[in-house]
Order: C-alpha cells, then structure tokens, then sequence
C-alpha cells in the first residue's frame, strides 16, 4: 500500500510518530537516534536567528499534502525575518542505517536506523 496524505501506511504513521519526537525534543530523546545539523548558511546567522529556527522546527505542525505527501513528516518550510531580511528555511529528516553510510533498510525500525535532521536555507535545497 503506497502512503498518500489522506491514507499513509502503518509505517508512514510510525515513522511521523518518531520523526515528530526526535525534532521536538531536538534530539534530545534518545530513544530516536539521530544527529541534527545545519548548513553553512544557517550555521552564520545570528544566535537569536538560530534559536528562534530552532523553536520553529520543534513546534512545527502544518504538514499538508504538499510538503508531506506520504505522511511521515520529515519536511517542513517556513519563513523567519532576521534584520528586516525574509529567510526561508528548511528542514528535512532523512533516514540512514546505523552508520549513516546509506538508507535504512527498515526506516520504522529504531535499532537499525539513525535520523539526521538537516536545517537549512530554501536557496541552499
């Protein structure tokens, strides 16, 4: 059965489950392993700029069939203003084996994959 955003699979549900806690708690439930990091673009904006992305990506909740077509929630977008300037930053989770060498063979399985949330520039996609 092939996840659309109206009916995603049992794993889809899962993986969202898991996704959705592992960029909450930024990590910090290490239940979900993973790694976040940023780009080079994110990385250079201010402290304040940083942590308010931060707060964004973890209370982030407007999936739509646009940005979460198979409903496992490992995208988001949003725009943040820094010095008068719009931003659009993105976000993504993709989902490696345990040793972050290539895609896990069972994404919804926690002993064999690894998450690594990536925030970054819409220009730098």
């Amino acid at each position: 059965m092939r996840a659309t955003p109206e009916t995603p699979t049992p794993e889809a549900i899962k993986i969202a489950e898991q996704n959705d806690r592992f960029r909450a708690t930024w990590g910090a439930d290490f239940t979900v392993p993973g790694q976040i990091v940023m780009t080079r673009g994110v990385a250079d904006l201010s402290p304040a700029a940083k942590t308010i992305i931060m707060q964004r990506v973890q209370g982030f909740d407007t999936f739509t069939e646009d940005n979460d077509p198979y409903g496992d929630h490992s995208f988001g977008a949003f725009d943040i203003e820094v010095a008068g300037d719009i931003h659009r930053i993105f976000w993504k989770i993709d989902l490696y084996d345990t040793n972050y060498a290539m895609g896990s063979d069972d994404p919804a399985n926690l002993n064999v994959t690894r998450r690594v949330l990536t925030i970054l520039h819409a220009s730098e996609y």
